[in-house]
């Protein structure tokens, strides 16, 4: 397996858009970083080809699902996720190609056949990863993965989208990699992260724009979320009488959107952020999460779009070996800002996956699960 590139401590602060916690003169950190970099496998895996030619609105355009594994083996053993990255390329799979065509790519995994192998957790996600226009690949801080075991499927989904269409006709792939180590292969202990995501919602239906409160209070619980209209068929109803939308549709001019996220981070613990990813659509301005407990900002992304098209050049992530805190017993909201500076009506999504050091993982008890499916 071709060992992946792993970025030293001093790249990774310098990567573009990226809002880095690091202790760049940290030797032990340095080493560690040196230590994972040596063991860093990665797997590649290229999309179905897509042909574009015409216009394709987002989640419009073509698209396919393909199941893959990390490592062949009929054995269960862990491994620890530390990278994903996403191109668009041409047929070949190697020749470059716009990235403003890319709608997103998904990585996805089973939860349940994930808890049969390593054990229950209650806070493991079934979306692993999603990168889209202005950032196209995630790299953990040294030392932080993902742990999955190898004899497990993960589902990657691809799509495309074309805002830009001119009457050219292309073709089109993605091509995706993964980075992991194996753990047999490492020394220095890993530490766990767990996915959760918060996204902004519009309201379509009911009395207000609270997601999964039933008695939401203005002062605690923040503003509510907009009424809008939906972009797409995608909608979440609460449960509690309400209707509301991930896929929204901004009309021309400035909108400001605030979504209680608290019940959709779920965090079940005092624990601390590790990594940020945002996805945003064409003219947005920027995401931010709020901690209303406290009035404070956990992290601000902002978003730059392409001078001569549509579509975003750029999106802030972050790291942190250091961690950012959040708390199981705070009410937290997104505030989502689109500048819709076209003519007409443009569609928006805003969500941040966030991974957050997963507390209770016992990997001495991991280790005894697998050894057990491994007969």
């Amino acid at each position: 397996m071709k060992k992946g590139r792993f970025f030293s401590l001093l790249a990774l602060a310098a990567v573009s858009g990226a809002v880095v916690f690091m202790a760049a003169g940290d030797r032990p950190v340095r080493e560690l970083a040196d230590t994972i970099a040596d063991a860093t496998h990665s797997r590649t895996t290229l999309s179905e080809i897509y042909t574009v030619d015409r216009e394709y609105r987002s989640m419009m355009g073509p698209s396919s699902t393909q199941g893959i594994r990390l490592l062949e083996s009929e054995k269960p053993e862990l491994l620890w996720i530390t990278g994903y990255e996403a191109v668009m390329v041409g047929p070949d799979g190697e020749s470059p190609r716009g990235q403003e065509l890319m709608c997103h790519s998904n990585l996805d995994i089973d939860v349940e056949r994930h808890q049969q192998l390593l054990g229950p957790s209650r806070s493991f996600s079934t979306r692993l990863f999603t990168l889209s226009q202005g950032q196209f690949q995630v790299r953990f801080p040294p030392g932080f993965g993902i742990p999955i075991a190898s004899t497990e499927s993960l589902d990657l989904s691809t799509q495309v989208l074309n805002l830009n269409h001119r009457g050219q006709t292309t073709e089109v792939r993605h091509k995706v990699r993964i980075e992991y180590v194996r753990d047999r292969e490492i020394e220095a202990p890993m530490q766990a992260l767990f996915p959760t995501a918060g996204y902004g919602l519009a309201l379509l239906g009911g009395d207000d724009g609270y997601y999964g409160v039933s008695d939401p209070d203005g002062e605690i619980h923040g503003p509510g979320c907009l009424v809008g209209a939906s972009a797409s068929a995608h909608q979440y109803d609460d449960g509690l009488g309400r209707e509301f939308t991930g896929h929204w549709v901004v009309p021309p001019g400035r909108q400001v959107n605030r979504t209680l996220v608290t019940q959709l981070m779920r965090v079940p613990y005092d624990t601390t952020i590790h990594y940020i990813a945002v996805h945003l659509h064409p003219f947005a301005e920027s995401l931010e999460l709020r901690d209303l407990t406290t009035e404070k900002t956990v992290f601000k992304s902002r978003a730059r779009g392409f001078d001569d098209r549509i579509g975003l050049a750029h999106v802030d992530h972050l790291a942190s070996t250091e961690g950012i805190e959040v708390f199981a017993d705070h009410e937290y909201e997104m505030v989502s800002v689109y500048d819709n500076t076209s003519e007409e009506d443009q569609d928006s999504m805003a969500v941040m996956y966030m991974y957050l050091r997963d507390r209770q993982f016992d990997q001495r008890r991991v280790a005894k699960a697998l050894a057990a499916h491994a007969g």
